[in-house]
């Protein structure tokens, strides 16, 4: 019979090592935040960011630090809410206001890149604290590590700026302050974690459901499942709708149902079409081990695990909206800090596992030993560790071996020039890569599939670019503006600015 003895924390510590151990996690922290910013300069230095969504957030920021209501108009014209669109009636994440006072020192999408370096850095600090209670300072230096190197921040950093940004700090606070009987702080933490953006109800209520797993928690996990849910339901049906948006604009699941009560009916009867949709295409299958995988699977042996699957789940059931569910984007990094953190709970608990006297015979232990522990504490961290670097080459932290990722190539260079020819002020259509750098000294709009009649238009007709369908469909673009009256300002290395003083600008709503 295996048997599991009681759960222990870590040793006191001194002074001295207390301090030193600040020291290290200060260092951690300055260095992640480091090599991030890094790496998301030099994607906006050779344009590799785009208006979708890196202006979207530079706009509403950029509103809210001037004390307004946070209005994208490059997101309101585009997807058809008109130019005074609240990004609120998006997606519900208010949290953005906090960052507003930065642009009080530099007003420009520079500064989201570098504050979401520092966010997601900051998540070293609660992680490292969790691990220390449980396994030491030594194998907290190395999950740290694990968390800093993981594929899914990778894939944050390298897709422009996110309010997801905020979700592996607040959910790792949530965690850590609650393990260590801070009972208020852990609340405190859970409340900021929903205003990050609507569905982050799921993963306070998935935490709730890992609280029913504890013994006396049955009253505040059901506080957190309870206050989860509603508050999904009320920011999704209640308050986006009151800022514009659509309830059911990010309706994704018309496998299962024309909305939630009619696909919940659909899932319980047909359970076997849910369980199907989880896995189909095979990329969700695919992502979801990539989650497991590097952790070398010690994270399902945790509770803690419980956590993300609501939110894991709402993503792989969707039938639509395919980004949701690939290893690449920010979606996955809601995900990260818990599931190390399971790893970290998960290791623990199997250390304590014994084998029986029978089975500790046929191992020949030595006379006497009746049972072996399984020091999984000891081995995890530095295997997680080892397996977290030998994922980097797979993601986008490989680009930092690449000398030419620190270069622009003819085509950046001809942007370059295009935006720069771009008067301070103006009203512009920017293709895709291009809007990031016009958006700190002009109105950007995203030059789309939809002529939108602005004084400027950079344009690309040398590459693809969102959202148009074929580089074909770009070319006849310019065309048609030239016969209508636009005149060419530049043209170099496919890049185009076109300008017309006269042009009136349509940007009437169109839903």
């Amino acid at each position: 019979m295996i048997t599991v003895t009681p759960e222990t924390t870590g040793p006191e510590v001194s002074p001295g090592p207390a301090r030193r151990d600040a020291v290290v996690v200060g260092a951690l922290v300055v260095a992640a935040a480091a090599v991030y910013s890094v790496f998301a300069l030099v994607r906006y230095r050779t344009f590799r960011t785009t208006t979708y969504d890196l202006v979207i957030f530079d706009q509403a920021v950029r509103s809210y630090s001037r004390f307004h209501l946070p209005t994208a108009i490059v997101k309101g014209v585009h997807n058809g809410f008109g130019p005074h669109f609240s990004v609120l009636g998006d997606h519900f994440s208010p949290i953005l206001v906090v960052l507003a006072p930065l642009y009080w020192i530099h007003d420009g999408p520079q500064t989201l890149l570098v504050a979401q370096a520092v966010l997601l850095a900051l998540t070293i600090v609660p992680l490292w604290m969790f691990t220390r209670r449980r396994l030491g300072a030594w194998a907290a230096h190395c999950v740290a590590g694990v968390y800093a190197l993981a594929w899914p921040v990778a894939e944050t950093v390298a897709f422009d700026f996110h309010e997801m940004a905020f979700t592996p700090l607040l959910s790792m606070l949530m965690l850590e302050r609650h393990d260590a009987g801070r009972r208020r702080q852990c609340l405190l933490a859970a409340s900021a974690l929903l205003l990050v953006k609507e569905d982050m109800g799921l993963l306070v209520a998935g935490f709730g459901l890992y609280l029913l797993t504890r013994p006396g928690e049955r009253r505040l996990a059901a506080v957190f499942v309870a206050a989860g849910l509603g508050w999904t339901w009320l920011a999704s049906r209640v308050l986006i709708p009151a800022f514009g948006g659509a309830a059911d604009y990010y309706w994704a699941y018309d496998a299962l149902g024309r909305d939630l009560p009619h696909a919940a009916a659909h899932a319980l009867t047909h359970p076997w079409t849910a369980l199907k949709l989880l896995v189909t295409p095979g990329v969700k299958a695919t992502t979801m081990a990539w989650l497991i995988l590097p952790l070398l699977l010690v994270p399902l042996a945790s509770p803690i695990t419980i956590a993300v699957l609501p939110l894991l789940v709402e993503r792989m059931l969707a039938n639509r909206f395919g980004n949701w569910w690939e290893p690449r984007f920010h979606y996955n990094v809601a995900l990260t800090a818990l599931l190390v953190a399971a790893g970290v709970d998960g290791a623990c608990r199997l250390s304590r596992l014994r084998l029986p006297g029978p089975r500790a015979r046929r191992l020949n232990l030595p006379p006497g030993s009746r049972a072996r522990r399984l020091r999984l504490d000891l081995l995890w961290p530095v295997a997680a560790l080892l397996a977290a670097v030998v994922v980097v080459p797979r993601f986008a932290f490989k680009n930092f071996f690449d000398p030419a990722f620190y270069r622009r190539d003819a085509h950046a260079r001809a942007a370059a020039d295009a935006v720069a020819a771009v008067p301070r002020g103006a009203l512009v259509e920017a293709a895709n890569v291009v809007g990031p750098q016009l958006s700190g000294r002009a109105r950007v709009l995203l030059w789309d599939t939809r002529v939108r009649w602005a004084p400027w238009v950079v344009a690309d007709t040398a590459r693809a670019t969102f959202p148009f369908p074929a580089l074909g469909a770009q070319r006849d673009r310019v065309r048609y503006l030239l016969q209508r009256g636009y005149t060419m300002v530049l043209r170099e290395d496919g890049w185009v600015v076109l300008h017309d003083p006269a042009a009136t600008p349509d940007l009437r709503a169109t839903r």
